[in-house]
């Protein structure tokens, strides 16, 4: 299977399936004496973790991460560094009478048309739970950040038809929101919403926005590989994703170049500062130093209890009622993928880009 390696100087290859016996990642370009203990990535994975509200998944998996290799007295040492998370709680037997018949909305098809062979088991390399990797990977992409002075943060923007209020934005909400919501007051409409989806037997779409703060300007290669090209494509590949929108996104359709364009002005210290980010940030695929704002949407989980047509390997069709246990909606434990490709993407940038003048090369070298 090609394609499960991501960035260019910061590079990440995850490995495993749903139920197979772990699943991980390999982190090459790391820098050395980065301080970095299994204590330092757990939190991001807790936020991802299955089985700890009733809008998530009933999974019971702790998702304790091991550090195999790359570190030494509690800092990397610039060789490869290898994560894994061993699966505890499968219940494979939740999927026996999927072997023979396609899930709706989900890759059993095409995986099956492209390798003549698939797991049913939660979908294998297709399942959510192949963002453990991810997550871990951008864990370390986030704490370098960090010490870099830019900061990246994501949340549930909405649920179904139920949408975040910027005036409600209270960041202390957003860390022990179950729905990763900085909003209260929507958070409580989602989850009536989503009782209501639980009764009909259905799931929820939903939105993810994320932010870098502390941008540095000049951060992204001007034709192939635009700071956007590369979060696009870094974020339409986490499952479930359906669109990226960069800054005003779609709304730049139904807007005047004069609203779209962000204007020059000064700050009450009479410093010269842009009055919007419609641009989110990104100018001719370069950072320009405001912050970036990326929305991401994700489809309603496939999953469902309902009763649904569905295709077989022979052609013929049947009814099907998925059992297990599912998530009634992706975003909340989506929201922090999202910032851990959003770090990663960021951070193989800015390491490209050192590189992209000569004053650049002297300052480190000369």
């Amino acid at each position: 299977m090609a394609g499960s390696s991501f960035g260019k100087l910061f590079t990440v290859t995850t490995f495993g399936e749903s139920h197979g016996s772990a699943l991980g990642v390999v982190v090459d370009g790391v820098p050395s004496l980065l301080p970095l203990t299994e204590a330092d990535i757990q939190p991001f994975l807790d936020r991802r973790r299955p089985g700890q509200n009733r809008f998530t998944t009933a999974r019971s998996e702790p998702d304790r991460v091991k550090i195999l290799s790359g570190t030494y007295e509690g800092k990397t040492t610039g060789c490869p560094l290898a994560m894994a998370v061993f699966n505890e709680d499968q219940h494979s037997s939740d999927y026996r009478n999927l072997k023979d018949i396609y899930r709706p909305g989900h890759a059993d098809m095409t995986y099956d048309l492209k390798y003549g062979i698939r797991d049913h088991r939660g979908g294998g390399r297709s399942s959510g739970r192949e963002t453990i990797g991810r997550v871990a990977g951008g864990a370390v992409a986030s704490l370098i950040l960090n010490r870099l002075g830019v900061n990246v943060l994501s949340w549930v923007s909405s649920i179904g038809p139920v949408t975040c209020s910027p005036d409600r934005f209270d960041p202390e909400h957003l860390k022990k929101s179950p729905l990763a919501m900085p909003d209260p007051e929507a958070e409580k409409e989602a989850a009536v919403f989503l009782e209501h989806c639980k009764i009909a037997r259905t799931s929820a779409g939903g939105t993810v926005t994320c932010t870098v703060t502390g941008m540095k300007s000049g951060i992204g290669e001007p034709v192939f590989d635009k700071l956007d090209a590369c979060l696009g494509k870094a974020l339409f590949s986490i499952g479930a994703v359906k669109a990226v929108e960069i800054g005003s996104g779609t709304q730049a359709a139904s807007m005047y170049g004069h609203e779209n364009n962000d204007q020059a002005g000064t700050d009450e210290n009479g410093l010269p500062v842009l009055l919007s980010n419609h641009a989110g940030g990104i100018l001719g695929g370069i950072s320009s130093g405001s912050d970036i704002q990326v929305k991401v949407t994700f489809k309603p989980t496939p999953s469902i209890s309902r009763e649904q047509s569905a295709l077989r390997p022979d052609g013929s069709v049947s009814p099907l009622i998925i059992e297990g246990r599912h998530d009634p909606q992706i975003p909340s434990r989506a929201a922090v993928v999202v910032e851990a490709m959003t770090a990663m993407t960021v951070l193989d940038l800015m390491m490209i880009n050192m590189s992209s003048t000569m004053d650049s090369l002297i300052r480190f070298y000369g």
